[in-house]
């Protein structure tokens, strides 16, 4: 009898939980994130966890373990979108409502320059992630599509990215918040 295929799932079976579950998921998936395309995404997700890691489940608790996985993988996601937008909401409003009208457009150009410098220190994987993201507001899900990379490996690196940025772009604010 051939070895087991090192703890993955047969693909058959885990074609016919896609057939039986499937939709179900995708359904629950759309009322938790509320985007379709990311639904997908975290449906496609799940199911290539379950190949991998479907050998370590009980046949009849699988469908339970599916909605588990999807679920931490939506909230993942919407954990990591409410800090991205965060840190740049924060960022925008401090640089708006620390200064009067007439500062107000040398304190943008001086905001835009920061934000220039701190991109450009960021690593080219990080770096084109960002623009995909925020400049031509694409989906995690497209952009790990484009670059043929897993969803959690462009989550990983927009999370990676917004961290540098938020150590170069908030010292000088949080330097003013303390002596305040």
């Amino acid at each position: 009898m051939p070895a087991a295929d090192e703890g993955n799932l047969d693909a058959r079976v885990v074609a016919a939980l896609y057939v039986e579950h499937g939709e179900e998921l995708r359904r629950f998936l759309l009322g938790v994130l509320g985007d379709p395309q990311l639904a997908s995404d975290v449906l496609q997700a799940t199911f290539t966890r379950l190949l991998e890691r479907g050998n370590e489940t009980r046949e009849e608790s699988r469908k339970a373990w599916l909605f588990r996985v999807a679920f931490h993988e939506a909230m993942a996601i919407r954990r990591r979108d409410a800090v991205g937008d965060k840190i740049f909401r924060k960022i925008a409003w401090q640089r708006d409502h620390t200064s009067d009208a007439s500062d107000e457009p040398l304190l943008r150009l001086e905001t835009v320059e920061q934000v220039r410098a701190a991109l450009s220190d960021l690593p080219p994987d990080q770096l084109q992630i960002v623009r995909m993201r925020i400049y031509e507001e694409k989906t995690f899900a497209t952009i790990a599509a484009e670059l043929n990379i897993p969803l959690g490996t462009a989550l990983g690196r927009m999370r990676a990215a917004i961290i540098k940025l938020r150590s170069k772009l908030e010292p000088a604010s949080d330097e003013f918040d303390r002596g305040s």
